[in-house]
């Protein structure tokens, strides 16, 4: 996730300059999405260059931030649980997963054709969305499912919204402060709360959740790109793309999603989605 400090964008997708951070406050072990991946990233010499979370919404569709492909030019996904929880800095790869240079076990596949939205732009509507066309699909009982247009508008002057929960899901840092960095690189998950749908940084195209271990949980670096449920967790339904957070080093305060129930990026997953697969556009329950 990328965090905004002084009114300056930092990019926070774990870059291979910088230790990848996830899931922080009140998590549990994400056993409920198991088509939420890692994201290993490379550029054209094949020099590893970051990580990111994300969602698969087809057996070869796999949605992420866009700030996660920037000169990236393929990709390896893991979606274990536990992708790269064994990793040894000695070795510096996982003996069970291969993570982050090969695929050792299933399932896991690679990515040759990573697609911007168009990202960078300026906020509020940063187009901080990209997709992965899977080298090899991965066949699965479920996937992520994306909420029609407009589903949150609704939310953004309804009383109460505070009440209102969200599911984040990903690998990155799981806890972080100036003494003390923790990553298990498991895919975990916590409960977030609504906190605003229409500030100048939102504008209609960003969902601003707590980041709040009093409250539930929250996301730090290396969660960039995985996905925020609306629900509980055991919801699939997808409204938004973790993006960036207010704070410069400690992962705390409130995060920001970049919301999914748009019709223009709605229309540009649906215009990628690989030939004979389908992806699932549903309301809010």
């Amino acid at each position: 996730m990328r965090k905004i400090h002084l009114l300056t964008i930092v990019l926070l997708a774990a870059l291979a300059s910088s230790p990848a951070q996830a899931i922080t406050g009140k998590y549990v072990k994400d056993f409920e999405h198991p088509f939420v991946g890692l994201a290993v990233f490379y550029d054209e010499a094949g020099e590893f260059i970051g990580r990111c979370s994300g969602s698969l919404l087809s057996p070869s569709l796999f949605l992420t931030a866009g700030h996660c492909i920037e000169g990236a030019a393929s990709a390896r996904v893991y979606f274990q649980q536990d992708a790269g929880a064994n990793y040894d800095p000695e070795t510096e790869v996982d003996p069970v997963t291969g993570y982050p240079e090969t695929c050792l076990t299933q399932p896991c596949t690679t990515s040759s054709e990573l697609i911007s939205y168009g990202y960078p732009e300026p906020l509020p509507n940063t187009r901080d969305a990209a997709l992965l066309i899977l080298d090899e699909p991965i066949n699965l009982s479920e996937y992520g499912v994306l909420a029609t247009a407009g589903s949150l508008d609704a939310l953004a002057t309804r009383r109460g919204h505070q009440a209102i929960d969200f599911t984040v899901s990903g690998y990155g840092l799981t806890y972080t402060n100036p003494a003390q960095t923790i990553s298990f690189r498991e895919r975990l998950m916590a409960s977030s709360r609504l906190v605003n749908l229409r500030s100048a940084l939102n504008g209609g195209f960003n969902l601003q959740t707590t980041n709040n271990p009093g409250i539930g949980g929250g996301t730090c670096f290396g969660d960039s790109g995985g996905p925020v449920f609306y629900g509980s967790s055991s919801s699939n339904l997808i409204v938004g793309i973790t993006s960036f957070g207010l704070s410069s080093n400690v992962c705390a305060g409130v995060d920001f999603s970049y919301r999914t129930d748009q019709a223009e990026l709605i229309e540009f997953i649906l215009a990628n989605v690989p030939e004979g697969e389908t992806v699932s556009v549903v309301p809010l329950p």
